[in-house]
């Protein structure tokens, strides 16, 4: 009888590790493809960030022969602030 009672606890305790597996396993994939779904967009997005700099780079370096008042105020707007110390 003893026999019995230890073994159905132990099966019980099994099953639960067993559906605590298959959770945490569908858990890993959700994140998984969640984590490739965002490095795919930051991909995206620093190409294009960097396709703007780009242009602001060749847009200075046309300014720098041009000499367009309306182009260097716009430049100077969208240079990066100085960090304050």
């Amino acid at each position: 009888m003893k026999s019995d009672m230890t073994t159905t606890i132990l099966n019980l305790v099994l099953a639960v590790l067993v559906m605590l597996g298959v959770v945490f396993a569908l858990l890993a994939m959700n994140r998984t493809h969640d984590l490739r779904q965002i490095s795919a967009n930051a991909t995206v997005a620093n190409n294009n960030i960097m396709r703007a700099q780009q242009l602001a780079n060749e847009t200075a370096a046309y300014n720098a022969t041009a000499k367009s008042p309306e182009l260097t105020r716009i430049l100077t707007t969208i240079q990066p602030k100085a960090a304050a110390k």
